[in-house]
């Protein structure tokens, strides 16, 4: 990270030593490789890479989905290569929320319920659910939809349930992977702005993993995965 140091209780998370390889066929393909990095509690950062560059392992990683070879990472201050699979999970629910380039919504439940089942996961009383369910479907625009059912939407509408609900615990650590991906351009404006706003009003820190010169363009920091490593890169033409 160019050599700055930063106090403790700046750090979100902290990455040291981590390495992943994958096995394709006889080879073993080293995609992550000895990888040190820190991310800032606040800061936004694009996450750049081909294809197959590790972005989403690297996410998965940090999430605690998926666990390194080798190597610590730390969420908030805690171990999280350290945890069983149940606590990483437990974690997970309260500390880290997700925005798929698929969008990820149960099909079966309403706009409204699909916000809702992450809130009633964490524990959030009723009183408090139906409150914010209300102020995230406005900030999101979409107070008039909360009792439609996902396939009515179009994709930037769902792609902004999906935001909504991965917000909607405030998590400490949004995590992203193309989230714009599936988008036309005019929509994949008003959502990287819906993004960057509900990211600095709750004072997350956000990490994307992202081909999107626009997306990373609304970063604070682009980062380039490039043989295994994280490299600066302005990533903004």
């Amino acid at each position: 990270m160019n050599g700055t140091i930063f106090a403790q209780d700046d750090i979100e998370v902290r990455i040291r030593g981590v390495s992943r390889s994958f096995r394709e066929g006889d080879q073993l393909h080293a995609v992550l490789k000895d990888l040190d990095a820190e991310f800032i509690r606040g800061e936004t950062v694009a996450l750049k890479g081909r294809s197959g560059s590790g972005k989403s392992t690297l996410l998965n990683i940090i999430s605690g989905i998926d666990q390194p070879d080798s190597g610590q990472v730390e969420v908030a201050g805690l171990d999280i290569t350290a945890m069983s699979e149940r606590d990483r999970t437990l974690f997970r629910r309260k500390h880290i929320g997700f925005v798929y380039q698929s969008f990820n919504l149960v099909s079966t439940l309403t706009v409204a319920d699909n916000v809702r089942l992450v809130l009633e996961l964490n524990g959030v009383s009723e009183p408090e659910i139906a409150e914010r369910i209300e102020e995230l479907l406005a900030s999101v625009e979409l107070a008039d939809r909360k009792n439609s059912y996902p396939d009515v939407l179009s994709s930037g509408e769902q792609q902004r349930v999906a935001i909504a609900r991965a917000v909607a615990h405030r998590p400490s650590l949004l995590l992203a992977d193309e989230p714009t991906g599936n988008l036309d351009d005019k929509t994949t404006e008003g959502v990287l702005e819906l993004l960057d706003k509900l990211v600095s009003q709750a004072g997350s820190t956000l990490i994307v993993a992202t081909h999107s010169a626009r997306m990373a363009s609304f970063c604070d920091r682009v980062l380039e995965l490039h043989d295994g490593v994280l490299v600066a890169a302005d990533g903004r033409d």
